[in-house]
């Protein structure tokens, strides 16, 4: 497998899990997210990765997740499942699941916490990669994992054969730069920033998309690519300034929050907007009104209706 197996491409957002007041999976929830979430266009999601508290997750709440956005959406969008675990055995069941779920891919760290050497990181895909049924994206993500992986290591991930993508989000410009340039031409390469910079490498080089940020602000996000791919820079980049106005002034260069985790700023987010966003679970946090009214005032000069 490369990257010429797969179709992934555009704006696939981590999506989050909405939890009840009393932090039960919110299954009618997470159903009429789905359902918004196709309705504005996106190109694929990503469901039960780190905006979706996969940590915090049961296996049968895992199950569940995954069988409720194969229903919805199996065969019409791209699925790509986070089975991220701290070890590779458990990751091939997060795997297999997907895969009866009827996903079309994995995302997949390296074991967060342990801050495995290179030689183990390798082993570990590697084991992966001999026993899952479906594609994996490589998911570089220094601030979970302690780990930001080289581009000579992720050079060698790219030989396995059911690598066939990678979601670069290192804090470091140049290091997603020199790893794209490396790598595009085998992996599909995500992680692309919303501006001048994402756009021409996008349309002049090939990069392929952007996974993140919980699709808050609906159809901004992938009508970015659609303006791109239709050759309307200027509406992309329309586009693109307002995720971009959110990823400052509600997160640090490293991609964490700077006003509460990531997970609640982004429910918030939603809830704000009416949509089924739902509640944290512990021990992610609910905002406090400070942090909750910066958000609302952001989505406010974004012109965004708040509930």
């Amino acid at each position: 497998m490369d990257r010429d197996s797969i179709d992934w491409r555009g704006y696939i957002p981590a999506i989050t899990t909405p939890f009840t007041k009393d932090r039960q999976l919110d299954e009618l929830g997470l159903r009429r997210l789905i359902e918004w979430l196709d309705a504005e266009g996106m190109h694929g999601i990503v469901v039960a990765g780190t905006t979706g508290e996969w940590f915090s997750l049961t296996a049968a709440e895992r199950l569940a997740v995954l069988r409720i956005a194969g229903e919805h959406l199996r065969g019409k969008r791209t699925l790509i499942a986070g089975c991220n675990a701290y070890c590779a055995d458990h990751a091939i069941e997060h795997a297999r699941m997907a895969h009866d779920c009827g996903f079309d891919g994995i995302l997949l760290t390296p074991p967060p916490y342990v801050v495995p050497t290179e030689e183990e990181i390798f082993a570990f895909y590697s084991h992966v990669a001999k026993h899952v049924p479906l594609p994996i994206c490589v998911y570089n993500w220094p601030p979970g994992t302690n780990v930001d992986m080289s581009r000579v290591l992720l050079e060698r991930l790219a030989d396995l054969d059911k690598v066939v993508a990678l979601k670069n989000s290192t804090g470091r410009l140049d290091h997603f730069v020199e790893t794209f340039f490396a790598l595009k031409d085998r992996l599909r390469v995500f992680g692309f920033a919303m501006d001048e910079l994402g756009a021409t490498l996008i349309r002049h080089h090939g990069g392929d998309g952007t996974m993140g940020a919980g699709a808050v602000l609906g159809r901004d996000h992938p009508n970015f690519y659609n303006h791109l791919w239709g050759g309307d820079v200027e509406a992309a980049l329309r586009c693109g300034a307002r995720d971009r106005a959110i990823m400052r002034e509600w997160f640090t260069e490293r991609l964490t929050g700077r006003f509460g985790s990531a997970q609640a700023i982004l429910k918030e987010a939603l809830n704000a907007q009416g949509l089924p966003g739902g509640y944290p679970r512990p021990p992610i946090l609910e905002l406090n009104s400070e942090a909750a009214a910066r958000v609302r005032d952001t989505l406010r000069r974004l012109g965004r209706v708040i509930s």
